[in-house]
């Protein structure tokens, strides 16, 4: 407890981060799969400072080593980083500083820590920490595989005095049991804290003119910084230049930008406020920032895994947040294809793709999908009422005749065809290729017609997530019957499904546009103190939130310290940074 209020200013633990610290000071290796903003980070950083010794800490980000050891250096914990992106000199500075003991806790990434030579001078130090970040990398099976990080596990044979911790935030069953045995022979203790993030709203939506939509919600929540995924580069260029048109401080981030771009776009979003950040899945491991207000995934994810570690970099503040998926078929489609051309084992395929049933199945729930979500890590809970379905329940009913006509169709085109087609062909739409191909002369042609064609989008969806039919991963996408559906369409088996929900009425949801209320909280003078904290950033050229972390200024204002005993009580000010950090901050304290 002395080193985590000296060192970094907290009174006490958060949930989860005391069981692990003390099962590695016990001398046991650890597997920790916390949530997003649990404090995975302290998780290994104060064991570092009570073991003493050297702890390595393995990074898959440069970006985020930067931060990291920016930040440990301003709590007075001397820490370094060796990686590509310095230069020799730096990183020869780093290692004999490392050498002569100076420092306590290097940052490497795996390809570096993994050299005969590396592991050989570190055979020679007293290492006494192994830290694992983002270790979810290491498996085929998660959703963020990195080659390089399976050959960590001889780690412990070069360093065999060394404790391991691995710490990721998005692991289902199968990627935990394939870290603990890749990583430490299967012998390790494994804590899984709660996956759940209540202040997350959860909504799913069809897709139309994601374009569109995309603009309309975040100019719904204008001066709020949100993040936009889309699944490719183009997307994200298209989608930011909207957004710039329209007036939002947008900016794009993926693997195609130069680095020096893609850094300096990085460090907006995290210095400044109601910045948009639009970006494939390149961006976000390691971010953070407390205050994005939501998060929009303009294309469907590859999985939920990757789901819920996207969704995760909203609300880490704990004030409400949302998270909004737009869903249509062309993107399940896409996701399919995308299995299917990636050049991996049989066994890796069929995971992706019940991974991607998963998915749909959480898209397509007609009850909580909070539960739905949560029960996919192995996480009981019960309905949320913060989720689109239980703000608006859907009604279920018999939709079997529904689906036999759509099963039908399908059927009589000879499962070729895609929703576009087979949608038409129910609403009757006399299109030049449905007349080309005789579909117009079809008994089913034009029985729907008594719905709007979203409807049996709606249908042909709920198809699919039951697993009546399958898209196939063709160049067309056609619709194709299952078992399943075959016993529908001969009258064996019911079909049920959710009746369209009305459009929600706003009232009902509260937006996290809202401005969040901090009663005890002077505006005006949070607001000082964060342009304070901006500035003290920028002269030290690190991110805002290294300097100090928002809920550590939203206490000051709300508390008012004078003195520099009274700030010290401040959670997360620790006794370095009120050394470097007081005397300003007291000078605007003592203003008000």
């Amino acid at each position: 407890m002395r080193v985590l209020k000296q060192a970094f200013g907290f009174d006490a633990f958060r949930p989860g981060q005391e069981q692990v610290i003390d099962a590695l000071l016990s001398g046991r290796d650890v597997l920790a799969v916390m949530p997003t903003g649990a404090g995975k980070s302290l998780c290994y950083q104060a064991p570092a400072l009570v073991m003493g010794g050297l702890a390595l800490v393995v990074s898959p980000l440069i970006a985020l080593m930067e931060d990291q050891v920016a930040g440990l250096r301003l709590d007075g914990v001397a820490a370094e980083a060796i990686h590509s992106g310095r230069t020799r000199e730096q990183n020869v500075a780093s290692w004999r500083r490392v050498a002569s003991g100076e420092a306590r806790i290097l940052y490497l990434a795996p390809e570096r820590l993994m050299t005969e030579r590396m592991l050989a001078a570190l055979a020679r130090m007293p290492v006494s920490l192994i830290a694992i970040d983002e270790a979810h990398c290491v498996s085929q099976w998660g959703h963020s595989f990195r080659a390089e990080y399976l050959t960590l596990g001889r780690a412990r044979e070069a360093l065999p005095k060394a404790r391991m911790i691995a710490l990721t935030a998005t692991a289902d069953q199968s990627t935990r049991d394939d870290i603990l045995a890749k990583l430490f022979d299967g012998r390790a203790e494994a804590f899984v804290a709660g996956f759940d993030r209540p202040n997350i709203s959860i909504a799913v939506a069809e897709k139309r003119d994601a374009g569109t939509m995309i603009e309309r919600f975040v100019l719904a929540r204008k001066g709020m910084s949100g993040v936009v995924y889309r699944i490719s580069r183009k997307k994200v260029d298209e989608t930011a230049a909207r957004l710039r048109a329209a007036g939002v401080h947008a900016l794009a981030y993926h693997a195609g930008m130069e680095a020096a771009e893609r850094a300096s776009a990085q460090e907006t979003f995290l210095a400044e406020p109601g910045v948009v950040m639009v970006a494939t899945v390149a961006f976000g491991m390691g971010i953070d920032k407390s205050d994005v207000r939501y998060v929009v995934h303009g294309d469907v994810p590859g999985s939920l895994e990757a789901y819920y570690q996207e969704i995760g970099r909203a609300g880490r503040d704990g004030d409400p947040a949302e998270a909004l998926m737009l869903y249509g078929l062309e993107d399940i489609r896409t996701r399919r294809r995308f299995i299917d051309e990636q050049d991996s084992v049989a066994e890796r395929k069929r995971v992706e793709s019940r991974r991607l049933d998963a998915l749909v199945g959480f898209c397509e729930t007609s009850s909580c999908r909070r539960q739905a979500l949560l029960a996919y890590f192995g996480e009981a809970s019960r309905p949320c009422g913060n989720c689109d379905v239980c703000l608006d329940p859907p009604e279920v009913v018999d939709g079997t005749e529904e689906a036999r006509l759509l099963l039908s169709l399908v059927a009589a085109t000879g499962q070729r065809f895609g929703a576009a087609h087979i949608t038409a062909l129910a609403v009757g739409h006399l299109s030049d290729t449905v007349q080309a191909r005789g579909h117009d002369r079809l008994p089913a042609f034009g029985r729907g017609a008594d719905r709007p064609a979203a409807e049996w989008r709606a249908i042909l969806r709920q198809l699919v997530a039951c697993h009546a039919l399958e898209v196939d991963v063709g160049a067309y996408g056609g619709l194709a019957l299952t078992e399943k559906g075959e016993r529908i369409l001969t009258g064996e088996e019911r079909a049920l499904i959710a009746k369209p929900r009305p459009k929600r009425r706003a009232e009902r949801r509260r937006m996290a546009a809202e401005p969040v209320d901090h009663p005890d909280v002077d505006g005006a003078l949070l607001a000082r103190l964060k342009a304070l904290r901006r500035d003290l950033a920028v002269a030290r050229s690190v991110p805002a939130y290294v300097v100090f972390a928002d809920r550590t200024l939203i206490e000051m204002a709300a508390t008012r310290p004078r003195t520099p005993q009274e700030l010290a009580r401040v959670k997360g000010v620790g006794a370095a940074k009120l050394e470097a950090f007081g005397e300003a901050f007291l000078s605007v304290l003592n203003e008000a």
